[in-house]
């Protein structure tokens, strides 16, 4: 019943956005949506993390996983419609965008959310794919809704890549798909049905499976080297937009791998789609680390550091064991500081009118709160204590130690140097002389509270996990 009336509301909310013809109306609407939906996840969070799998019917059913990203999406995304408020507002006045172009924001915000929930909930693999599929169409636009040139090429090269993308992946859930040919079954396919059956798939022809799936499915999640849409598409994207792709798009796509991963496991043992995971992860995250030092634009920087934390998770992931609990975490950790870092990055934007790097000077002098915030955010997400993404990190590379001990002394090289990097561009940012055309103006309330609602939250976490939340991490760790 949750489901359905988490449906019921985005879709509701999406028809008034679409009728509605008072700016403050479609606002009120879209935020009260999102609390409402939010209040549903964590309703049906603490169901799953007492009762297991939650499935009120064939066509629905929700893993501790999918419960840990349904949480994610609801939480970073009412922050982001309260932020997109005040943001739109400031662009409005610049007159950068108009009346119809807000709601037009607000009616594929609606739609990108409501696909990412369908994706995370859906019983069925096919559905799954389609509503992945369908988050890439409803953000192509959201990508592009500045109609700049670099935008519009943006668009076209993140619908493009990531259409290509989960055709394989498609492909590759077709092959998997044989198993229950060769066991006789047709009719509504399941997550369960493919696991019951899976035992009859050819080994061969498993391995040829993930593959597919891990590069079309690993297109979306932004591991290298197919990773080449997500710098263009995070940078040009409105920040609340780049905040939903890096803090909760990533996960959805990197759960659809790791459903596949566990019938890969079971046919062919758990060898090989380990070994495939942590070639892409350390090559995610040298790819990342090593652009970062010289990128020149703060937006791409943060996007490239999602690259590098999805490489981080895939370790995780591969090393298995501990590791697997610790990318959960880290998973976690990893959506609320980036959000928060996009956001923050948002009023950077709105102050200094760039994105480049170089322009942007004296921000803890312009933008005391909002520096603060954007500097907590990069020692969190760079791994410095007090944040848990350190013990994350050591958690993960530690595990690697005994059977990879050079991916893991690698790993954490680079990431040794992406801090190096990133504290450079991210201190000439924050420091020096404020350029006197830019106005010394108090800071708005709304643009401030959500990244720091976001960076409050990761930081609680860091030192104390609520137990149906560890329930949640404990279980999806048994499981994947």
């Amino acid at each position: 019943m949750e489901f359905i009336t988490i449906f019921t509301i985005i879709s509701l909310s999406t028809v008034f956005c679409l009728v509605l013809k008072n700016r403050r109306l479609i606002e009120f609407v879209s935020v009260t949506a999102f609390l409402a939906v939010f209040v549903l996840a964590v309703s049906v969070a603490v169901r799953v993390s007492v009762a297991g799998v939650y499935t009120p019917n064939k066509y629905f059913s929700l893993d501790s996983l999918g419960s840990i990203v349904m949480l994610l999406i609801s939480l970073v995304g009412l922050m982001a419609v309260i932020y997109s408020v005040k943001y739109l507002r400031a662009e409005t006045a610049k007159q950068i965008i108009g009346f119809t172009r807000v709601k037009q924001y607000f009616i594929f915000l609606n739609l990108f959310s409501l696909a990412m929930f369908f994706a995370i909930t859906s019983s069925s693999p096919i559905f799954a794919w389609i509503s992945v599929e369908a988050t890439t169409l409803s953000t192509a636009f959201l990508i592009s809704f500045y109609n700049k040139p670099s935008s519009m090429e943006a668009a076209w090269k993140y619908l493009i890549i990531n259409s290509v993308g989960l055709l394989l992946a498609f492909f590759g859930t077709l092959l998997y798909f044989t198993s229950l040919k060769m066991s006789g079954g047709f009719g509504f396919v399941t997550w369960n049905n493919l696991l019951s059956n899976i035992q009859s798939l050819d080994p061969a022809i498993a391995k040829i499976a993930f593959v597919f799936i891990l590069i079309g499915y690993g297109t979306k999640v932004g591991l290298a080297p197919m990773h080449t849409w997500l710098p263009d598409a995070h940078s040009k994207a409105p920040v609340p937009i780049s905040a939903l792709l890096s803090g909760v798009l990533l996960n959805v796509a990197f759960v659809m791998i790791l459903k596949f991963k566990v019938f890969t496991d079971l046919v062919v043992g758990p060898a090989f789609a380990q070994k495939l995971l942590i070639a892409f992860g350390l090559f995610s995250i040298f790819v990342a680390v090593f652009i970062i030092i010289g990128k020149k634009n703060y937006k791409r920087l943060l996007a490239y550091s999602s690259i590098e934390n999805m490489g981080i998770l895939a370790l995780g992931f591969g090393f298995g064991g501990l590791a697997i609990f610790a990318a959960i975490l880290h998973m976690i950790y990893h959506s609320l500081i980036k959000s928060a870092l996009f956001l923050s990055a948002g009023n950077i934007f709105l102050k200094y009118s760039s994105t480049k790097i170089h322009n942007i000077k004296g921000a803890f002098t312009a933008l005391s709160l909002t520096s603060v915030i954007f500097m907590a955010g990069f020692l969190a997400i760079t791994g410095a204590p007090p944040f848990g993404i350190l013990f994350t990190k050591i958690i993960i590379l530690s595990a690697g130690l005994k059977n990879f001990s050079f991916v893991s002394i690698m790993a954490l090289f680079l990431t040794a140097v992406l801090f190096i990097g990133f504290f450079k561009q991210v201190t000439n940012m924050m420091f020096g002389q404020k350029p006197t055309e830019i106005p010394m103006e108090k800071e708005k309330f709304w643009l401030i509270a959500p990244p720091l609602v976001l960076i409050f939250i990761a930081l609680i976490l860091s030192f104390y996990i609520p137990p149906f939340i560890y329930n949640l991490i404990a279980s999806a760790a048994a499981n994947y």
